[in-house]
């Protein structure tokens, strides 16, 4: 008989805490559902502006790819393309479930203060994709390193943005992803650069109203 009791009494405990655990995820899930991001939001704003510089990351990879006769370049290039678009999936997922569409009516970088109606930092001219779609060999990792170099260091401050803008856990690991993946990414193809004997490029100025 107190063998049974004891067993009731853990079994109770048991389903006791089950009961909070759920409890505590269905008011979370309730918490962060009835917060949905607005279409003005840093949220939105750094999903659109994020996927939209991830966009161009995948092709100038793919160009890559293509070109390269390094197999150590096209295993870099190969990773940043499918890095980039599963997190640009992420981001669409997320404006999809937050009932926003993929793009907004504000200016590119409005939600970290600075909007403009040019490219964001970082991101290539087409006269330099152009110019690395022509590339092969050596030249093109060459265009490519010094392409990607800025890009990816002016995709760590947006990142930064969001996360001092934003209470959303999923924005807040993504964010960070992209910030530690990233600055890796960089010191790789700095390294890579110098190996070459060829300089590394300036560092993007994030300053849009110089």
């Amino acid at each position: 008989m107190l063998k049974n009791v004891r067993l009731g009494d853990r079994e109770l405990i048991v389903l006791l805490t089950l009961g909070i655990v759920l409890l505590g995820g269905l008011a979370l899930w309730l918490f962060f559902s009835s917060r949905m991001p607005a279409d003005d939001s840093a949220e939105a704003g750094f999903a659109r502006d994020m996927s939209v510089h991830h966009a161009q990351a995948v092709e100038m990879a793919e160009l890559l790819r293509d070109r390269t006769q390094s197999e150590e370049m096209r295993t870099l290039a190969a990773d940043m393309a499918l890095t980039q678009q599963g997190q640009i999936g992420q981001m669409e997922g997320w404006l999809a479930i937050w009932g926003l569409p993929n793009t907004g009516s504000e200016p590119a970088m409005s939600w970290m203060g600075e909007p403009t109606s040019k490219q964001m930092p970082g991101m290539a001219t087409p006269e330099q994709i152009n110019e690395l779609s022509q590339a092969s060999g050596e030249d093109a990792d060459e265009r490519f390193l010094q392409l990607m170099i800025p890009h990816h260091q002016a995709a760590i401050p947006m990142s930064e943005a969001i996360l001092e803008r934003t209470d959303r856990p999923e924005v807040k690991t993504l964010a960070n992803a992209i910030i530690s993946s990233q600055q890796a990414e960089i010191q790789m193809m700095q390294d890579k650069l110098e190996s070459m004997g060829a300089s590394l490029p300036e560092e993007p100025n994030m300053d849009m109203n110089m």
